[in-house]
């Protein structure tokens, strides 16, 4: 499975309290995948997120028993930190950001 494939599947997981999925909201930074060994460095929009188990769980979960995935490892990190810049265009529509 090639990191489109990953990533596609990813826009599945979807932050409960904006209604965007994790790759629009900009949370997704990288996506490795080591011969079935996935590795997904990503974000939250904010430190103390309540959501954080519940987003990067759904990662993970979206991920395993994926045909050609061994295993999956999710880093949620703070550097750099999340701004709504790095949303994707239909991600700052549907929350009316401009």
């Amino acid at each position: 499975m090639d990191t489109e494939q990953i990533r596609a599947l990813l826009k599945q997981v979807f932050d409960p309290e904006l209604g965007v999925n994790i790759v629009d909201l900009g949370l997704v930074y990288d996506i490795r995948n080591d011969s079935g060994d996935v590795r997904i460095r990503m974000t939250l929009t904010t430190p103390g997120c309540p959501m954080h188990d519940t987003i990067a769980g759904g990662a993970e979960r979206i991920l395993s028993g994926q045909p050609g995935i061994r295993s999956v490892k999710v880093d949620v990190v703070w550097d750099p930190l999340w701004s709504p810049s790095m949303m994707s265009e239909e991600a700052k529509e549907h929350l009316g950001y401009f």
